[in-house]
């Protein structure tokens, strides 16, 4: 559609030489045919190909221009028959309509306000005392015709005026105006200039005098179905900036000459007794109206004002009061409480697996999600205690009391989310974990909420549900994760990360088949530090990502070095573990791809590692699952790491484009001595066997162990049986492709 409108501008303007021409009235009435029906068809068609809003604004402008179509068609018949009324039952709804679509138009751009409509009264009083004095009364003095015709004849410059000002009222919320608006503004003026031509020749006793007078309006027809045809029209609803203000110089460059009117007419047609009186009346009119604005525009501003304030202090997604206000809150209880067992306390709550309700049904039942647990925690508490939302999914509670009290709080605040909670149709179970923190008098608001914070975090660290108070010590953790995290940044940034190599076998003959990439990290102070500790951070940080292409990368490389002199057979493989971020980015298998054929590794050779909380997403329309995917059609294989720990299950496998899963070492440590954990893996491995997919057992470090998993069918281990991940150098002199140390190593 990018084109069309321009074909059609030129096609409007086309149509209009050829009326002006006036080579025969058949002729005259297809051009106005065409160009009648081609605007109706664009407004209604157009706007919704485009995309343009609001729809029932634009459904008025292709009515209002059938209307007026119909009118100019039957006007020369009906005039000429001496029924020039039937055009104006056309020509009045027409206008309405015209109303209807640009006040649809303001009321999108949120600029339809008390003082708007006022404006509008006041021009109309105004035009309408300036037509009729001028237009409407001298034509009806005529006495050969209908005076209702003479008079709708002087007032249709009034409804032109009313239509140009909500059209410049448009203008006032446009930070620049683009083809459409401009189009816009042109038609209304070229509306008004041919009514305004009619007026003047009704006003001398003619109805119709030259095919020159209808040009305007051919003209306003082809700029409003070139504004329907414009892909600017999707802007015309939407507002670029805030209305202008009430008193502001271009609202009253408006106003100036609407109120100048009477007092200019007055000199103009001199002091006659009727039009002193209509002068008068009007003019009064006038100012009321104008005192009646200077009222509404003090209250619009006192309400917005108001509004102000209110998103200042509350939450925008729960209405409740935000950290600022109970902030503020917090401090005035301090003030109350006395000496003794009483104290303030905060329970600062955070949902647990909040993330995945956002990735998996949208952030849409995330927000409504949200306001559930603000109304039920509302609903839930006692009066006297503040609820408050901090934004994203932290609520806040605070209250005076004593410890039962604040026992009692907490019992309160997590039983919000015994029941699960039922948004779109879905039903939802989560949790929350609670930090909690206590002040007396001598308490700050904003180290009382960053106790409490922190005591959420503890919580969080311990799993889902779990409620912490805080105590001194945690000051110390954080201190100390702080400066872990730096550490970590500075780590990765000189390159103090690196990777160790952990064979993974085959069960039966110890031959390695392949081994998994470990990132290892040694403190120059503290030492070696577990991926168990700084993995997380590096979650919370931001820097997995980073360590996630780091590991990736220095693996391939290496992977390419063995392959290259003979270390690994082609049938090897590397194991390479991805996190849920790396699987939400969308061109990740991009950069996978690039990777592999940067280092020369087939993909095939390559297996990538990622949690079940990746298949979460039962719906398989994330971005996570179309990365899977992708990545499988590349050809790596993909594994389930720490499979049954989570949420594992026969419709997540079959659903993903998995090749493999890899057995939680919990479940492995238990075997030959525990008979429910050789029952789980039992369970398993029949699992993944009638899906065809690949076993690896974690953590394998006994004999019996790996007696056990080779009797229960599974093929492929890995663990302190067969050696720790160790440096590529040690990994290359111990697992050489000829295999011969594994074999041993298995069977000693």
């Amino acid at each position: 559609m990018t084109g069309l409108w321009r074909l059609f501008a030129l096609g409007g303007v086309a149509a209009t030489a050829v009326y002006l021409l006036d080579l025969a009235p058949a002729l005259n009435n297809a051009c106005s045919l065409l160009v009648g029906v081609g605007t109706v068809v664009a407004c209604f068609l157009g706007p919704r190909r485009l995309g343009a809003e609001p729809r029932r604004a634009w459904t008025f402008a292709a009515t209002g221009a059938l209307f007026f179509l119909i009118a100019m068609v039957v006007r020369p018949f009906v005039t000429d028959a001496g029924l020039p009324l039937i055009a104006d039952t056309f020509f009045v709804p027409g206008y309405v309509l015209l109303w209807g679509f640009l006040g649809g138009l303001l009321r999108a751009r949120q600029s339809l306000e008390w003082h708007t409509v006022l404006d509008g009264l006041i021009v109309c009083l105004a035009g309408g005392l300036a037509s009729t004095l001028l237009l409407a009364i001298p034509a009806a003095e005529i006495t050969d015709r209908s005076p209702v015709v003479s008079m709708l004849a002087g007032l249709y410059p009034l409804f032109d005026i009313v239509v140009l000002m909500l059209v410049l009222s448009l203008t006032f919320t446009a930070r620049t105006w683009p083809v459409g608006l401009i189009a816009l503004l042109g038609a209304m003026t070229l509306l008004l200039t041919g009514d305004l031509a009619y007026a003047i020749i009704g006003a001398s006793g003619h109805l119709y005098t030259s095919p020159l007078l209808d040009a305007p309006f051919l003209l306003t027809y082809t700029l409003i179905g070139m504004t329907a045809l414009h892909p600017s029209a999707v802007l015309l609803g939407r507002p670029a900036r805030a209305p202008v203000p009430a008193w502001s110089a271009r609202r009253m460059a408006l106003l100036a000459p609407a109120l100048a009117t009477p007092f200019v007419l007055f000199v103009a047609l001199g002091d006659t007794a009727g039009n002193r009186v209509v002068i008068a009346v009007v003019g009064a009119v006038i100012v009321s109206l104008v005192l009646l604005r200077a009222i509404a525009a003090v209250r619009a501003q006192t309400s917005a004002q108001h509004f102000a304030e209110y998103q200042a202090t509350h939450d925008a997604l729960t209405g409740l009061p935000n950290r600022r206000m109970i902030s503020d809150e917090i401090e005035r209880l301090i003030g109350y409480v006395a000496p003794g067992d009483e104290a303030v306390w905060v329970l600062l709550l955070d949902l647990d697996g909040f993330k995945y309700v956002n990735d998996s049904w949208g952030h849409d039942t995330g927000d409504r999600l949200v306001i559930e647990v603000g109304d039920r925690l509302r609903a839930r508490v006692p009066a006297d205690v503040r609820v408050a939302a901090l934004g994203g999914d932290e609520f806040l509670l605070t209250a005076i009391g004593d410890q039962a009290y604040a026992d009692r709080l907490l019992e309160a605040a997590l039983g919000c989310f015994e029941r699960p909670f039922v948004v779109r149709d879905f039903e939802l179970k989560i949790s929350a974990s609670v930090g909690i923190a206590s002040a007396g008098p001598e308490g700050d608001p904003e180290e009382l909420m960053r106790d409490a914070d922190t005591a959420m975090y503890q919580a969080k660290s311990q799993g889902p549900g779990h409620a912490t108070v805080f105590d001194r010590s945690m000051h110390d953790q954080v201190r100390e994760r702080i400066e872990l995290e730096v550490a970590l940044r500075r780590a990765l940034g000189e390159g103090d990360l690196w990777v160790a190599y952990q064979p993974i076998v085959r069960v039966e003959t110890g031959r390695p088949l392949g081994a998994e990439a470990l990132v290892r990290w040694v403190h120059p102070e503290r030492g070696p530090i577990s991926p168990a500790v700084f993995i997380p951070l590096a979650e919370d940080a931001g820097l997995i990502r980073a360590i996630g292409t780091y590991v990736r990368q220095e693996a391939l490389r290496q992977l390419a070095a063995w392959r290259a002199d003979g270390t690994v057979s082609d049938d090897f493989y590397l194991s390479i573990n991805v996190s849920a971020k790396q699987l939400n980015d969308p061109s990740f298998p991009l950069v996978v791809a690039g990777e592999l054929l940067r280092f020369g590794v087939p993909a095939p050779s390559v297996a990538l590692e990622m949690t079940e909380s990746v298949m979460i997403d039962g719906s398989g329309s994330g971005t996570a699952s179309r990365v899977v995917f992708e990545l499988r059609e590349l050809g790596v294989k993909l594994l389930i790491d720490d499979f049954g720990t989570g949420f594992s299950g026969l419709g997540y496998l079959r659903r993903f484009p998995v090749t493999g899963v890899k057995i939680d070492r919990s479940f492995v440590i238990g075997l030959g001595a525990d008979d429910e954990a050789g029952e789980l893996v039992r369970a398993i491995v029949a699992m993944s066997q009638a899906l065809r997919l690949s076993v690896i057992a974690e953590g394998v470090e006994t004999r019996v162990q790996r007696d056990a998993l080779a009797g229960m069918g599974v093929t492929h281990g890995q663990g302190w049986l067969w050696g720790p991940a160790v440096p590529p150098a040690e990994f290359a002199a111990h697992w050489h492709a000829s295999g011969t140390a594994a074999t041993l190593a298995g069977h000693e």
